[in-house]
């Protein structure tokens, strides 16, 4: 893998997130760059969900700054973050299931025209939507059985490749996933482990939250570690095992 941009395509700086009386995030800070996965470690209430949460709009930072390319931005909402080149696969997936892989690329995004007119009145495009999101899948090496049929008719792992295919449709700069293998069989999550790397391979920067600690060495090129909504650490994976990163994440010997 070639060496990532110098300047990271997303950076949070001295981030804080409050509900309530609960200090979610205290201070965490972050870079992601071009042509690398980064793993976001931590425990159940590390912080990990809403620093996510943030970058991807659906909260607002109570203090800190987030930055693409540089340019500090205001992410109101997840279609700003979504605008913005960033996309989002949670572990529910978010697809409907009596429609098709094409039909869920392109839901509420859909290609019309002619583009003179107004969007309310153009003619959906079913055949450019069908070759757009095949051509995708067969980039990424996706395989479906049938690609025309509801993805409620499919694997576990079928689902999950596609909502992160149809990330990558519209991310111009930063993928993130949570939790991509969860409830996955080990062939079917060796797919998606494989999908993660041609992500990664294409360009893109991908954020990874994984309580897998073998998915993180193994495809992981930095992790930052949070704990209780603070960041305690910074690694590379490959330089350490499983043993060091959950004592990281637990605070061992703290």
């Amino acid at each position: 893998m070639s060496a990532p941009a110098i300047r990271p395509v997303l950076s949070v700086h001295h981030a804080h997130k409050r509900f309530g009386a609960v200090h979610a995030l205290k201070d965490v800070s972050l870079d992601a760059y071009r042509g690398e996965v980064l793993a976001l470690l931590g425990d159940n209430g590390a912080g990990k969900s809403t620093l996510v949460k943030c970058v991807s709009g659906v909260h607002a930072l109570d203090e800190g700054e987030i930055l693409l390319d540089g340019d500090s931005v205001s992410l109101h909402s997840p279609a700003t973050a979504r605008r913005a080149g960033i996309e989002t696969v949670y572990q529910d997936l978010a697809l409907f299931d009596n429609l098709t892989p094409a039909q869920n690329f392109y839901c509420g995004r859909e290609l019309a025209f002619p583009a003179w007119l107004p969007r309310p009145l153009r003619f959906l495009s079913k055949r450019a939507m069908d070759r757009e999101a095949a051509a995708v899948l067969d980039r990424l090496r996706v395989r479906l059985p049938k690609f025309d049929a509801p993805v409620a008719l499919m694997s576990g792992g079928q689902r999950q490749a596609i909502a992160v295919a149809r990330a990558t449709v519209f991310a111009r700069k930063v993928v993130i996933l949570d939790e991509p293998t969860a409830a996955l069989g080990l062939r079917e999550a060796r797919k998606v482990l494989d999908l993660i790397a041609q992500l990664r391979a294409e360009g893109n920067a991908v954020i990874l939250i994984t309580h897998n600690m073998e998915h993180v060495i193994e495809l992981a090129d930095r992790a930052v570690v949070l704990r209780q909504g603070r960041k305690v650490g910074e690694l590379k994976p490959q330089r350490a095992n499983q043993q060091d990163l959950v004592a990281m994440i637990v605070g061992a010997g703290a």
